[in-house]
């Protein structure tokens, strides 16, 4: 038999989840009702308020239920880095949307901007009643500096690879390697995550944080080769064309301004990493 929760529902986490449903479900389908575009940026705002509505409503359903008592994670970890990384997607949304698709006239596209927004702030206040848990305690690796970091890493990943074009970069060795480290610290992110979420670190028989250590040091050596070679093979001999408003060049741009952010995030990783391995293992 099924024990349901009605108090779930009522506690301001569980008010805030509801909205995050309903704002989520209106951003999608303004957008849908206002017609498809072929475009991966509209293809990554679609995704996005479609996977924090899913999300949203599953987390209210396992709690409203009490299943979420039952899965073999770390719950509270799990809804922590859920918001977190919702409320990003959210953000990135609410920008790259009206920037690419809206006009002064779309109306449905502005509704759908606002109610994105809305949705951002939503999942911030999420976040804070998160931190602001009695105690203040941190739930888990993911609510701690290094697992957001993660979480930025893994979403400035996500908005270069709806910018990323193949039929330029197909031919290039230089755009290639770029790509391939794109791909590969995205990938190993989403690991360090899922093994977190999944309490997997204790199959480990060395220390995480030393691992954690070395990938961020050749993760930042990557990017840093990233950040010089993307802009050198993508600008050379490629000036912005008359008109462009916008075009597939302010891709190259994004690509490249994101690269530079997502480093800047791997080199605080690392810093923060060294400090804890280094000097507060040391202390103890």
């Amino acid at each position: 038999m099924v024990n349901l929760d009605l108090r779930s529902l009522t506690l301001p986490v569980g008010i805030i989840r509801m909205l995050e449903v309903v704002l989520t479900c209106v951003s999608f389908s303004l957008v849908a009702s206002a017609g498809h575009v072929l475009s991966t940026h509209w293809d990554w705002c679609m995704f996005t308020w479609c996977f924090c509505c899913f999300f949203s409503l599953f987390i209210l359903i396992m709690e409203f239920t009490r299943f979420s008592a039952k899965v073999p994670i770390s719950w509270d970890d799990f809804t922590t880095a859920f918001a977190v990384l919702a409320a990003l997607m959210c953000f990135t949304s609410s920008v790259i949307y009206p920037t690419f698709f809206t006009c002064p006239t779309c109306y449905r596209q502005i509704a759908a901007t606002v109610s994105s927004l809305l949705c951002f702030g939503v999942y911030v206040g999420e976040v804070v009643l998160a931190r602001l848990r009695p105690g203040g305690e941190i739930s888990g690796f993911l609510s701690t500096v290094p697992g957001l970091l993660k979480i930025l890493e893994t979403v400035l990943a996500c908005i270069i690879f709806t910018s990323l074009d193949p039929a330029r970069f197909l031919f290039h060795p230089g755009l290639q390697w770029c790509v391939a480290v794109y791909s590969l610290c995205f990938i190993f992110a989403l690991v360090i995550i899922f093994l977190t979420v999944g309490q997997l670190l204790s199959l480990f028989p060395f220390s995480f944080d030393k691992l954690l250590t070395v990938y961020n040091i050749l993760a930042t050596m990557m990017y840093m080769t990233a950040t010089v070679i993307w802009p050198l093979y993508s600008f050379e001999n490629n000036p912005r064309p008359v008109p462009c408003s916008p075009c597939p060049w302010d891709n190259l741009v994004v690509v490249t301004f994101m690269t530079v952010i997502n480093l800047v995030i791997y080199i605080l990783d690392t810093i923060y990493s060294i400090k804890v391995v280094f000097f507060t293992l040391d202390e103890e």
